[in-house]
């Protein structure tokens, strides 16, 4: 009987330690394996199809590549004229279906691309339709804030859903009340996680993040509590919808290291002025942070000529060749960030983690 009790004993034992080396091993599962797992069960859903227009198909890439499925097929053809001919390769009968397309410049011309997808997706009978756009053009008229001008950004939302999107997935919106201009759930994302990490890394002495207008102090402070940094205020007044003047600086910048935090780098007026506004109040480095790298006009060639040191952007918005060769912008991809976002959708489970 004693004999027997050892044995039972010994065995429970040895069991608990194949379960702790079990536990340890699959604790120890490289993230790599688990993403293939991850990959393959959606590569063999169905229901599940990811596809993109002309405005970012690298993002849209890079976005299957994290997720470990295809890219959808379609043709994508065009007239003499310039009319889009769009046509769907796949069947999508009943799919959870996103749809990868940033309104980018030229704007009209992508926004109205957009639109005729979401219609052939409605038109296959795709079962949700979700319209990914990581910038979201007109969001810079979100109001009449003049006489007799349009609320395009809410032209916009109607435009989508009444194309025919079931959803909406946006990334750093201008003003995040366009959420409520769409009669359709709206998920929207920060590319401030991929930045944290990035000024984490350069470990900027005695920094400071600055917001350069006070629209966009909520979207500084959020980031200066993630960097457990002091924020700043730059007061600026708009003399033109492309021409401001920076008036002063609120907060104590001298013999500090600034953090410059946007959504969006059009000319590189504001952003040139606010560099020299804060190194004339005596900081010594000024570096920058948008989201969407719109970079029209001579913005590339302001950038080079400036005092800014480096400025950080994600890829929403796909760079210029002159951008890409100019040594003071630097690219943090957003692929991981929305792939997440779009597997959490689909397989109905929370984004909020993704805004830490």
């Amino acid at each position: 009987m004693k004999q027997a009790t050892e044995e039972l004993l010994l065995t429970r034992q040895e069991a608990g330690t194949n379960g702790a080396h079990a536990a340890a091993t699959i604790a120890r599962e490289p993230k790599a394996a688990a993403e293939r797992k991850r990959g393959s069960r959606l590569r063999e859903d169905k229901r599940f199809r990811i596809f993109s227009g002309t405005a970012n198909p690298e993002l849209a890439a890079d976005i299957c590549r994290h997720i470990g499925v295809p890219l959808g097929e379609t043709r994508i053809q065009r007239f003499a004229d310039g009319e889009m001919h769009f046509q769907l390769l796949e069947n999508v009968r009943g799919a959870d279906v996103f749809l990868v397309q940033p309104t980018s410049n030229p704007v009209d011309r992508h926004l109205v691309e957009l639109l005729i997808m979401i219609d052939a997706l409605k038109r296959a009978s795709a079962g949700r339709i979700t319209v990914v756009v990581p910038y979201y053009g007109y969001a810079r008229q979100d109001r009449k804030d003049r006489p007799r001008v349009a609320i395009s950004s809410k032209l916009v939302a109607d435009l989508l859903t009444t194309a025919g999107a079931n959803r909406a997935l946006l990334l750093d919106l201008h003003a995040a009340q366009i959420q409520g201009f769409f009669n359709i759930p709206v998920d929207h994302l920060f590319a401030s996680p991929v930045m944290v990490s990035y000024f984490r890394e350069l470990n900027l002495p005695d920094l400071t993040v600055v917001s350069p207008d006070a629209g966009g102090v909520e979207r500084a402070r959020f980031f200066a509590t993630k960097m457990s940094a002091p924020l700043a205020i730059v007061d600026k007044r708009r003399t033109d919808i492309n021409v401001t003047a920076v008036m002063h600086v609120i907060g104590d910048v001298r013999g500090r290291s600034c953090l410059i935090i946007d959504d969006i780098v059009d000319t590189a007026g504001t952003l040139v002025k606010t560099v020299d506004a804060l190194l004339d109040q005596g900081a010594t480095a000024v570096y920058a942070c948008a989201s969407h790298a719109v970079l029209s006009d001579s913005a590339v060639e302001r950038i080079h000529g400036s005092r800014l040191k480096e400025l950080v952007v994600s890829d929403s918005i796909p760079l210029s060749e002159a951008a890409r060769a100019e040594g003071k912008i630097k690219v943090r991809t957003i692929a991981g960030l929305l792939g997440a976002a779009i597997e959490s959708i689909h397989m109905e489970t929370s984004v909020s983690t993704l805004f830490n």
